[in-house]
């Protein structure tokens, strides 16, 4: 028999404080966040002191720090936007994926390697 895991005790609109907007716009799932702090800042409150914690060691996307806070994804971005502003986290736009390769450009590239030969 396989353990159940723990469900949050604190519903995600508390870990808002109730709000239904977050205070920085522009965050993305995949919003890289990270910590340059080494103390911990004062009075955050728990949920806030447990993203910043998380993210200490290294960076995480706002999606994987919501997974690791068993979180919605939304209520994460609301606490990184708190700490952004706090100035207690940064936040980097996601690396754009990178564009297709034009195949003719490549089949090309192989024949004139083809023709070196």
């Amino acid at each position: 028999m396989s353990a159940v895991p723990r469900r949050r005790m604190v519903p995600a609109y508390l870990a808002t404080g109730g709000r239904s907007r977050p205070g920085t716009e522009g965050f993305e799932r995949l919003t890289v966040l990270f910590a340059d702090r080494v103390e911990p800042p004062t009075g955050l409150e728990p949920e806030h002191r447990r993203l910043w914690e998380l993210l200490r060691p290294g960076a995480l996307t706002v999606v994987e720090a919501a997974a690791h806070l068993r979180l919605p994804v939304s209520a994460t971005v609301f606490l990184a936007a708190d700490l952004v502003e706090a100035g207690c986290l940064h936040a980097r736009a996601p690396i754009p994926r990178a564009q297709q390769t034009d195949r003719s450009i490549v089949e090309r590239l192989l024949v004139g390697l083809r023709a070196l030969r």
